[in-house]
């Protein structure tokens, strides 16, 4: 297998890339995905769309823009763009004049809270299946919104979360566990290890506690790859899940170093009505913890290959191994990665000598898009941790 640091995420799947409470009726905020800026807009009816954040015009970004209806103005010249990418107004033409090419619209989609955007071939939006979270919407669960950027290429954090054996970096947090790999299983494009874990020293802290509960039996927590999520559940086998975790990787960055981690963390309610919102307070400061702990050793990692400019790892563990094996089957490399725009939306006449770039290879696929010219994106600042909105 060639080096897994340079295979990138496929673009074919729907990606969440911001949290929807942060774009307001009205609002336009950048964001991106493997390089290629988008400008996410909330319409005055509350819907959401999504475009290429660069005006057909001068290339400045529509995100600097103006909200109008449901369409978005870019801010230097006025050009106007409706949700699907069309160019509707040019102020300054005259009306039996035909309008410019647009400007390529990514299929869009708003839930669980979160704003998810198609930066594939978008012919194949509709079939490509959405991800299901049932857990976020049950009423059983109280949500935790993660989102953190992590310099570090995404399979770092596909390896790290499934290998439950590094628990003596939480050593601090959770004491001394002792992991037990219960059985694995792999297919075309997912990877799943179950373990239980065992005490052996120390104590956990009251936040671990609350989300777990106290040991009652034989505990297994499921790890899964289903590519490109990962997924965690913790139970004890005794009805609904103490722990669901949905989690997306998002490369920001063209050379796919950097990743906005995106995350659902499902924890159920105990019995008594009310309480998990007294001790929010604590499961989120060890939540903290251990994300902060894992964050620093994966950038860790990311900068050994920088440094190295290969992967040396001396990875022993046969669940990781066939983890890699599925990353690098289901990805592509990162030269085709960043997601090459479909030919912008049709004009009467070809104006400006603007170029209609082609669509994405399909899935699988490893010859390269056509090439653009390399333009400078603007990388998204995502905060280290967003605050805790959602259903209470």
């Amino acid at each position: 297998m060639s080096d897994l640091r340079r295979v990138g995420s496929h673009p074919d799947f729907w990606y969440p890339v911001l949290h929807g409470y942060k774009l307001k009726p009205g609002k336009v905020i950048t964001t991106a995905f493997a390089g290629e800026p988008i400008a996410v807009a909330r319409a005055a009816d509350g819907s959401v769309f999504a475009l290429e954040d660069r005006c057909a015009h001068r290339q400045v970004p529509l995100s600097d823009g103006v909200v109008c209806g449901s369409s978005l103005k870019c801010g230097y010249h006025g050009w106007e763009y409706a949700a699907d990418g069309r160019c509707t107004s040019v102020p300054y033409l005259s009306g039996d004049r035909s309008r410019p090419h647009g400007v390529r619209a990514y299929p869009c989609r708003e839930a669980y809270g979160l704003i998810f955007v198609f930066p594939g071939d978008p012919a194949k939006a509709a079939s490509v299946p959405f991800p299901q979270i049932p857990a976020s919407t049950d009423p059983l669960y109280k949500t935790r919104f993660l989102d953190r950027r992590i310099a570090c290429h995404y399979s770092f954090m596909h390896e790290n979360l499934m290998d439950m054996n590094h628990q003596f970096l939480h050593r601090s947090l959770m004491g001394s566990i002792r992991p037990t790999l219960l059985g694995s299983s792999r297919g075309a494009d997912f990877m799943e290890a179950r373990y239980t874990f065992a005490r052996v020293g120390g104590s956990g802290s009251l936040g671990e506690t609350l989300i777990i509960g106290e040991k009652k039996g034989q505990d297994e927590m499921v790890i899964r790859t289903q590519y490109p999520y990962q997924t965690l559940t913790f139970g004890r086998g005794d009805g609904k899940n103490a722990l669901d975790l949905w989690l997306a990787y998002v490369p920001v960055d063209r050379e796919q170093r950097v990743t906005a981690s995106f995350g659902l963390m499902n924890i159920k309610r105990p019995g008594i009505p009310g309480i998990i919102h007294l001790f929010w307070p604590f499961i989120v400061w060890f939540t903290e913890g251990i994300f902060e702990q894992d964050q620093r050793v994966m950038e860790s990692e990311q900068r050994a290959w920088d440094a190295q400019g290969e992967d040396r790892n001396n990875e022993v563990f046969p669940v990781i191994r066939q983890l890699r094996e599925v990353l690098a089957r289901n990805g592509r490399p990162i030269s085709d990665s960043a997601s090459a725009p479909p030919p912008a939306p049709a004009s009467q006449e070809p104006t400006h000598g603007l170029p209609e770039v082609g669509g994405n290879a399909s899935r699988g696929t490893l010859s390269p898009p056509p090439r653009r010219a390399v333009r400078r994106t603007r990388v998204p600042q995502v905060p280290p941790a967003a605050p805790d909105i959602g259903p209470s």
